[in-house]
């Protein structure tokens, strides 16, 4: 088995695989990420064959970890990436019991957090990827941490995923390539590509951030917005979150507070010039 750790904000994780290619990408992907404290890992995640004989004869990639789902599809190796990234998500998903997760995508400035929830597609990776090198600094792309305790943002910068248009985009943007994964073709979400984080996000992972704006962002229609009721926000926020059932009345208690003290509203957008400047007009109302 090979191996691979490394720290993402409050996660440390050693990622195991049965064949040394995707850890080798791994670790070009999450250069210059911190190794975990003391050398120990709180996260266990791993890929490897269904059968051993798919290790050789037409090679699948199943993923594994400290929690499983039951009857996961495995993958073709030439995914076994997204695969690896993805027994990531989920041990976190599924085993997070410290912090309340939601999914979304976060961004910071000035100590003040924009979270942006949504489903696969809504665009919430791009826009955070694009304010990420915009005089924004990336918090989170798949999850966003609140510590309980005190209601903050806590960093997670993983690698974003890019899916599809987004992809070129940002190979437009980012001058250096070091900075992208591999081109994954014909996965379960068309064309993908990671891209890590600029080396401020990275650098202050241990920085949170006050929750300052919550926008809901709707890739692909004509500009609009509105605001959101707090009993549809409740209602959003705990069904995009993995671990509120879990944590019971203390995550209820944490969100209760999100939807009194926090505003928000939902937008569409065309195109990713257009939805940076709604998310910035935003933000300048909040003084942010």
């Amino acid at each position: 088995m090979h191996h691979f750790s490394v720290r993402i904000g409050a996660i440390s994780y050693r990622v195991g695989s049965a064949w040394a290619a995707p850890i080798a990408s791994l670790r070009r992907l999450y250069a210059d990420y911190p190794v975990p404290e003391d050398g120990i890992a709180t996260v266990t995640a791993r890929i490897g064959p269904p059968r051993p004989w798919r290790r050789w004869i037409r090679p699948q990639v199943e993923i594994g970890g400290d929690h499983t789902l039951p009857d996961t599809v495995p993958m073709a190796l030439r995914h076994a990436l997204l695969a690896a990234e993805m027994a990531m998500n989920m041990q976190v998903a599924l085993g997070e019991r410290r912090h309340l997760l939601i999914h979304a995508s976060a961004v910071e400035r000035g100590g003040r957090a924009v979270i942006m929830p949504g489903d696969s597609g809504s665009g919430k990776s791009t826009l955070a990827a694009l304010l990420g090198e915009n005089g924004w600094r990336l918090l989170a792309d798949e999850f966003v941490m609140i510590d309980m305790a005190n209601d903050m943002v806590l960093p997670f910068p993983r690698a974003i995923s890019l899916k599809n248009s987004a992809i070129p985009e940002m190979e437009r943007r980012i001058a250096d390539p070091a900075r992208f994964g591999p081109l994954l073709r014909q996965t379960p979400k068309g064309e993908l590509r990671h891209l890590r984080p600029n080396p401020e996000a990275i650098a202050r992972m241990d920085e949170p951030a006050r929750p300052a704006l919550i926008l809901f962002p709707s890739f692909g229609l004509d500009p609009a917005a509105e605001g959101m009721h707090k009993s549809e926000l409740f209602v959003s926020l705990t069904e995009g979150s993995t671990n509120y059932i879990a944590l019971g009345q203390t995550a209820f208690e944490a969100l209760v507070r999100m939807v009194e003290d926090i505003p928000a509203a939902r937008f569409t957008y065309p195109d990713s010039e257009t939805g940076m400047a709604i998310v910035e007009q935003f933000a300048a109302e909040m003084g942010i």
